[in-house]
């Protein structure tokens, strides 16, 4: 019970993640069983607190001072808030915004503009396509609220360098098919508890429940031992990331993302499962 209400505290104090998924019909609830069912991942004894302790964004799949061949893909990552569309407001969820070649702003009360050098997601993607002529580049991602308003949630810039522009190279051919991917745990892997695991969607949307839009969705997370009841981790809140401390074993996770506003509930797309034991 202390580590549930730990974990629960954590994520109350540090992220505000229940203020980001919890209806006002569930908020105002004094059953627990309600609460949690609204964003059960938040409640749930096996999540840890991330261990930086502050929210920032995050480029998912480059590395700073990597060469890359363009057009190439940008992924987007978000520690400790959730994603939600421009315009709603739930909680302390943003979406993301790309500054390239471009400082913070100094002032984090003015809107962000509309300019070549920053970039909005405001659909609630989590990935973009750049198509940069040869050159030497930063990027820089910037989480913002319905308004644009720039949050204190950002990365550290990412400085990279195109090498290469291929002509006639369709965006879609660079992404690919919609899908949803599970970083961080490779299949057969052993994990060292506490582990972070990385959510991602190409193609999707993502949204709080709460703010119920259409064609937005949100990450669930099975986790199968074996003589044990699947463990299922809803993501209600828009997170794409979770901090987890299992008990050690062997497990098989499997990542579902689920479409908002449909009932009943639809699973649009899911990995393959991967089998990975939690150690020593």
């Amino acid at each position: 019970m202390w580590m549930r209400t730990k974990v629960a505290l954590a994520w109350l104090g540090l992220v505000g993640c229940a203020a980001l998924a919890l209806p006002a019909a569930a908020a105002g609830s004094t059953d627990p069983a309600k609460a949690a069912a609204v964003d059960d991942s938040l409640f749930h004894p096996w999540m840890f607190p991330p261990p930086q302790r502050s929210p920032s964004a995050y480029f998912s799949n480059l590395q700073d001072g990597a060469q890359v061949e363009s057009p190439f893909v940008a992924r987007f990552g978000l520690s400790m808030r959730g994603v939600v569309p421009a315009g709603h407001k739930v909680g302390l969820a943003g979406h993301h915004h790309l500054l390239l070649n471009q400082e913070l702003p100094l002032d984090f009360t003015k809107p962000l503009p509309f300019t070549a050098n920053y970039i909005h997601f405001g659909k609630g993607q989590m990935e973009t396509v750049l198509d940069l002529p040869p050159g030497v580049y930063t990027l820089r991602l910037v989480l913002a609220d319905q308004g644009h308003i720039p949050y204190f949630v950002y990365s550290k810039p990412l400085k990279l360098t195109v090498t290469q522009r291929k002509p006639g190279v369709a965006p879609a051919d660079v992404v690919g098919l919609p899908r949803v991917e599970m970083l961080g745990v490779a299949d057969g892997a052993l994990q060292q508890p506490p582990f972070r695991l990385v959510f991602h969607a190409s193609g999707f949307n993502i949204a709080p429940v709460a703010a119920q839009l259409p064609d937005t969705h949100y990450f669930r997370l099975v986790l199968n031992r074996p003589g044990a009841k699947p463990e299922v981790l809803s993501f209600k809140s828009g997170q794409t990331e979770a901090w987890l401390n299992p008990p050690k074993g062997a497990y098989t996770a499997q990542l579902e993302l689920v479409r908002n506003a449909t009932s009943p509930e639809a699973v649009v797309a899911r990995t393959q499962p991967t089998a990975f034991t939690v150690g020593p």
